[in-house]
């Protein structure tokens, strides 16, 4: 029995993100219609080192099954490290073979700025070109790359409060993307004054973002809190938007949701979706131009299923990848 080994660059090589938001945006609509498995993200705490770690199990029916490991350590900075850094197995569901082990850091990158994107589509005011960024760091750029595969994006204005991230991420975007115009904001506030779009993309455990500052319209793709006691968001601003979420079991304990539902300024009644309604057709998005939409992001196992099974895919057909026998 052999195993399939694909490594960082050999992804980024086989897959790109239109084809990653194809792929997340059909196993949403599939989870909706009941034909895929994924229990609660399982955590281990490591609290004196900041950090922690996520086992992450599912199972895409007639189709693929996938257990993803991933640490998120805010400090591994200091060390050199990625902040986030998993592996992938993927699982032959008919026999329960392993059949391929990939670098899940650049899947959780793609695939969460693929969620990001497919909520903007559905989400979004139509005509929206303006966004404010908050966080400059590695899944900044995913946001934004996604964002712009849905929208034609005229205007970025990007906060973050160690500079020379921020100053990094404006000289890179702006190689990339030389036709938008990508501003440095001194705060917060002036980073989202006016905007169509709010991305948020920090570890905070404290609201960063003040309901004053949220006009009307506006659109919130908040991806940073994605464990439990995280949060971005003033919790008025929930109460004045339309919620939708990934997951209404995992958003509970682990989304922008779970600390106001924890003290009782939000019930689950107030989550208006998950995402694949919206994307199914079951609901729909926003009502008007001027209701304030919010998605909650906390990354779906069945989204890196999906997104891992297009990539071995591609990886068979073209013959990259080492294989290894196990037996």
């Amino acid at each position: 029995m052999s195993i399939l080994l694909i490594k960082r660059d050999e992804i980024s090589s086989l897959i790109t993100m239109e084809e990653t938001i194809e792929s997340v945006e059909e196993i949403m609509r599939e989870k909706e219609f009941g034909r895929a498995q994924m229990p609660p993200k399982t955590y281990l705490y490591f609290n004196e080192y900041n950090g922690d770690l996520r086992v992450m199990p599912s199972y895409i029916k007639k189709s693929i099954s996938a257990v993803k490991i991933v640490n998120v350590h805010p400090n591994n900075k200091n060390f050199g490290l990625p902040t986030v850094m998993a592996i992938i197995v993927l699982i032959e569901p008919k026999t329960g073979k392993p059949i391929a082990i990939m670098d899940g850091t650049r899947v959780t990158y793609l695939r969460t700025g693929a969620a990001g994107g497919i909520a903007i589509k559905y989400l979004g005011r139509e005509g929206s070109e303006t966004i404010g960024l908050i966080g400059a760091g590695v899944q900044a750029f995913s946001q934004i790359i996604a964002a712009n595969c849905v929208l034609k994006i005229n205007e970025i204005s990007v906060f973050d409060i160690d500079k020379g991230v921020k100053n990094k991420f404006i000289q890179i975007m702006e190689r990339k993307y030389p036709t938008i115009k990508i501003s440095s904001a001194c705060n917060i506030e002036e980073a989202i004054k006016n905007k169509d779009i709010l991305i948020t993309v920090t570890p905070s455990r404290v609201p960063i973002v003040k309901n004053k500052w949220i006009d009307e319209g506006v659109h919130i793709n908040a991806i940073g809190a994605d464990a439990p006691g995280k949060q971005e968001l003033d919790p008025l601003i929930l109460k004045r938007a339309r919620i939708i979420v990934d997951d209404l079991q995992q958003a509970s304990h682990s989304g922008e949701v779970n600390v106001p539902l924890k003290n009782g300024i939000l019930s689950k009644n107030d989550i208006y979706a998950e995402l694949g309604e919206i994307i199914s057709g079951k609901k729909i998005g926003r009502d008007s131009n001027k209701q304030i939409t919010l998605f909650d992001s906390t990354g779906l196992a069945i989204q890196d299923a999906a997104v891992a099974k297009a990539i071995y895919k591609k990886a068979i057909k073209k013959n990259l990848g080492i294989k290894i026998d196990l037996l």
